[in-house]
C-alpha cells in the first residue's frame, strides 16, 4: 500500500524500507542498515524506527537477531505450497520467497479461450507474462505461473526480470492504487503437456489451477494470476467459525 505524507511516520518509513526490498537495493540474505543509521537516515528517532521494524516483521519480510542485525529474509518455503486463507499483506509475503523465473512477456489480445481461463473481457489487451516459481532448494519448480496485467500497468514489465515477489504492491507503488480485493478460484485440472517436463511429472495427470483476481478500489481489475500446480505439491486450508450472535 502507497504510503501518504499524512500517515504516520513510521508507517512511511516502512513503506520506504518495504519498496527498497521489493526492488532488491536490500536482497534476501542482506542486512539492513543499524537502528542508529536509519534515525540518522529518516531523521526519526529510535522508537519510530523500531515501530517501522516490527510492521516489516509481521509481514514476514525481515527478521532481528542480537548480535546479528536485521536480515532481509524469504518466507519459509519448501518444495510445495501449503496456504492457509489469509489477508492480501499476508499474500504478498506468502509469495516471497519463491523466485519468479521469467520465460516469456509480451502484450497480448485476450481471445475467447483465454477470456474464458481468466475471465477478462474478449478483445482487450493485457501485458502477458509467463514463468515458473522456484521455492529455495527445491528441485524442481513449485508451479507454472500466468499473469494477466490491466495495460494501464503494463510499465510493471520493465523492472520484473529482477523483482522477486508478487506484482500487485508494484502496481500499488508505481501507481498509486490500492487493491482492496483478491478474489480466488482453485479448479482441478489436467497437467498441461507443456508444463509436465519442466514441473518433473507426467502430462494429463492431476493439477491444481488457482485464479487470483487483483481489484483495485476503483473497481477496476489490475491483474490477473493463474498458477498450475502438480496436484502433490499444492495443500490449501482453510477454518470456518460459527458466528455466535
Amino acid at each position: 500500500m502507497t504510503a501518504t505524507r499524512t500517515d504516520p511516520r513510521y508507517l512511511q518509513v516502512a513503506h520506504t524500507l518495504r519498496q527498497e526490498i521489493v526492488d532488491g537495493i536490500y536482497p534476501v540474505g542482506s542486512q539492513l542498515p543499524t537502528e542508529h543509521e536509519l534515525c540518522e537516515r529518516f531523521s526519526v528517532s529510535r522508537y519510530t524506527v523500531r515501530e517501522a521494524l516490527r510492521r516489516l516483521r509481521e509481514d514476514n519480510l525481515i527478521t532481528s537477531k542480537p548480535r546479528a542485525g536485521t536480515l532481509v529474509v524469504p518466507r519459509t518455503t519448501s518444495g510445495s505450497y501449503a496456504q492457509d486463507v489469509m489477508s492480501i499483506d499476508d499474500l504478498m509475503s506468502f509469495a516471497t520467497g519463491a523466485r519468479f523465473v521469467i520465460q516469456a512477456s509480451r502484450m497480448m489480445t485476450i481471445d475467447a479461450d483465454l477470456a474464458q481461463r481468466t475471465g477478462l473481457p474478449t478483445g482487450t489487451e493485457w501485458l502477458a507474462v509467463g514463468g515458473y516459481r522456484q521455492a529455495e532448494d527445491a528441485a524442481f519448480p513449485v508451479c507454472f505461473t500466468e499473469y494477466y496485467i490491466n495495460r494501464e500497468f503494463a510499465a510493471v514489465g520493465r523492472i520484473l526480470h529482477r523483482h522477486n515477489g508478487p506484482v500487485f504492491p508494484l502496481i500499488e507503488d508505481m501507481f498509486g492504487r490500492n487493491i482492496v480485493e483478491v478474489h480466488q478460484e482453485i479448479t482441478a485440472v489436467l497437467m498441461r503437456t507443456d508444463l509436465a517436463a519442466r514441473l518433473d511429472v507426467d502430462p494429463g495427470t492431476a493439477a491444481l489451477e488457482v485464479r487470483r483476481t487483483y481489484t483495485t478500489s476503483d473497481d477496476e481489475v489490475a491483474q490477473v494470476t493463474i498458477s498450475t500446480h502438480p496436484a502433490s505439491r499444492y495443500r490449501y486450508s482453510m477454518t470456518l467459525r460459527r458466528v455466535r450472535g
